[in-house]
């Protein structure tokens, strides 16, 4: 599924929890590429001198170099010169045709900010491909992938991320486990008569669409879906999540759920891209009915 794999670094063990990560999301036939985005001092109208550039350059390779002796991977190197690390990233990510960026976690909190940095979470939602945050300490701890859970409620984001955990568990031969979140809160004051019924009733209606997956053990919960899916992260390696957003890769950091995951999740997280979607279909059904 992962044939174009960029993998961000930058010379902290954060870098290396992603090379960590994306060895076991690429394909077996993937190409790999660490990219180093060298930006720190780079302010928007202020000129650049050819010697800083050129030693931060310098910098930049050395770096990559380094990174790429001590995973003992194979792959090949960028060293990138933008206004942030995630627009670095994403421009690299469309021109090589990636169809997957891995990046680590700061270590703030279970799964902490990507570590992009807040001013690249922009740049980051508009990427092209599915993005990837390796947990903090995630290659130390020398984590396999052999539990993987899948936010699905029955959409064509939570189908498309429950292929790719397939696709995901059949190489790593790992077991699938999905959760279905009904949001409780904003249905249920709206029914101040037999609220109690009517919770049940939708979650229950949760568990039938879970429950039929084959291959899969489905459940479902009532309650908020970034909180109930970070506290189901606690018991999976990788979480594996659909884009609800707008825009290739949706609301990966600006949206509320994949916002608090992103910073809460306890595992590996996946966010993909929204399925594209076929644009002569509505033209043909216009006119057909024409």
């Amino acid at each position: 599924m992962f044939k174009e794999v960029l993998v961000g670094i930058d010379g902290t063990p954060h870098g290396r929890d992603a090379i960590a990560l994306a060895r076991q999301l690429a394909d077996a036939q993937a190409q790999l590429t660490l990219v180093h985005v060298h930006w720190r001092r780079l302010w928007s109208g202020r000129p650049v001198a050819v010697e800083y550039f050129e030693a931060e350059t310098a910098h930049s390779w050395h770096l990559l170099e380094r990174e790429k002796e001590a995973s003992g991977i194979s792959a090949e190197l960028a060293s990138v010169f933008a206004t942030s690390p995630g627009r670095g990233l994403h421009l690299e990510a469309e021109q090589r045709r990636a169809d997957l960026i891995v990046v680590g976690s700061s270590g703030r909190g279970f799964l902490g900010r990507a570590v992009l940095g807040d001013d690249a979470r922009a740049a980051i939602n508009g990427a092209s491909c599915a993005v990837a945050i390796a947990p903090h300490g995630f290659a130390d701890a020398r984590r396999r992938l052999e539990r993987i859970g899948v936010a699905y409620n029955g959409t064509p984001e939570s189908d498309a991320a429950l292929a790719a955990a397939r696709g995901i568990a059949a190489r790593t031969d790992a077991t699938l486990s999905a959760l279905d979140v009904a949001l409780l809160p904003a249905l249920a004051y709206g029914y101040t008569a037999d609220r109690s019924r009517y919770v049940r009733e939708e979650i229950d209606a949760a568990c039938r669409v879970v429950e039929g997956l084959a291959d899969v053990a489905g459940r479902a919960v009532g309650g908020l879906p970034g909180e109930e899916l970070a506290r189901f992260s606690g018991e999976v390696d990788l979480l594996v999540v659909g884009s609800r957003g707008y825009g290739p890769i949706g609301r990966l950091i600006l949206g509320s759920t994949s916002n608090y995951l992103a910073r809460h999740a306890r595992s590996a997280l996946l966010v993909l891209p929204r399925p594209e979607v076929d644009r002569e279909q509505p033209l043909a059904a216009a006119r057909a009915g024409a």
